[in-house]
């Protein structure tokens, strides 16, 4: 059973600049939300990006940098709006820079913009390296993301990007099996998905919620995050190839 309240809420991404960090589905989470509000929005990155979203029926620009902001303001002002920067390979965009988001966020009078701001390789779970995420000033929201599939696999390349950073923050070695603890872990730690997030409202996400199964081990993982940290007071549980993603929301006991 689904906990009550629409996703956008429940993320805190009805307004602002909301950025999503982590591995699992932070794509995905943006396009959702970005489909299901009822305003005009914009939906680009910080990060080179592939499969960039243009296909969802918004105005599209694709400008080097200093030229974004014209390119989006001559767009449909009905239309919500995709916009990077051009990339150096067929299918891949470069991300814009910081400034430029908050420019455009506040210039087209956007009523959020939800931007990707983590790289993963198509990976289940990472941990950041020492430059990333690449999180705006300007962010409200950060959505931290990680996919409860990667709970029974063994810590490798094949489900998990920076092993070598997993390792130290999630407390297992290379080859052991991931588990609930892990993830929850992860999400708690200020090297792991609270890496800069500074002040921000974080919310964090766990995605591939497929089964009763999964549920279990999302919500083991989810209180164990909250146990170790009161950086926030839900995690919120997702499977987000459904068209109705909200599985249910865990939040801190009273």
């Amino acid at each position: 059973m689904t906990d009550d309240g629409p996703l956008l809420d429940l993320l805190h991404a009805r307004s602002g600049i909301v950025c999503a960090v982590g591995a699992g589905g932070k794509k995905s989470l943006l396009r959702h939300l970005a489909l299901s509000h009822p305003g005009r929005v914009a939906i680009t990155a910080t990060v080179f990006t592939t499969y960039f979203q243009e296909n969802i029926g918004f105005a599209v620009a694709i400008e080097e940098d200093e030229r974004l902001p014209g390119a989006v303001a001559s767009l449909d002002a009905d239309r919500s709006a995709a916009y990077a920067c051009p990339g150096d390979k067929p299918g891949r965009r470069a991300g814009a820079r910081a400034a430029t988001i908050e420019q455009i966020h506040r210039a087209c009078g956007f009523a959020a913009t939800y931007v990707k701001a983590d790289g993963a390789r198509m990976r289940l779970i990472k941990a950041p390296a020492a430059d990333e995420p690449a999180l705006p000033e300007c962010c409200t929201t950060v959505l931290p993301i990680l996919s409860v599939q990667a709970v029974g696999e063994p810590l490798t390349s094949r489900v998990a990007h920076r092993v070598e950073c997993i390792t130290s923050v999630a407390g297992l070695r290379e080859g052991e099996g991931i588990a609930p603890l892990h993830l929850g872990r992860l999400l708690a730690s200020p090297e792991g998905s609270l890496k800069s997030v500074g002040s921000r409202q974080v919310v964090p996400v766990l995605n591939m919620v497929d089964d009763a199964e999964r549920e279990a081990q999302a919500r083991e993982a989810a209180a164990i995050a909250l146990s170790l940290t009161d950086r926030f007071d839900r995690v919120v549980l997702v499977r987000l190839s459904q068209a109705s993603p909200l599985v249910g929301v865990v939040r801190r006991p009273a």
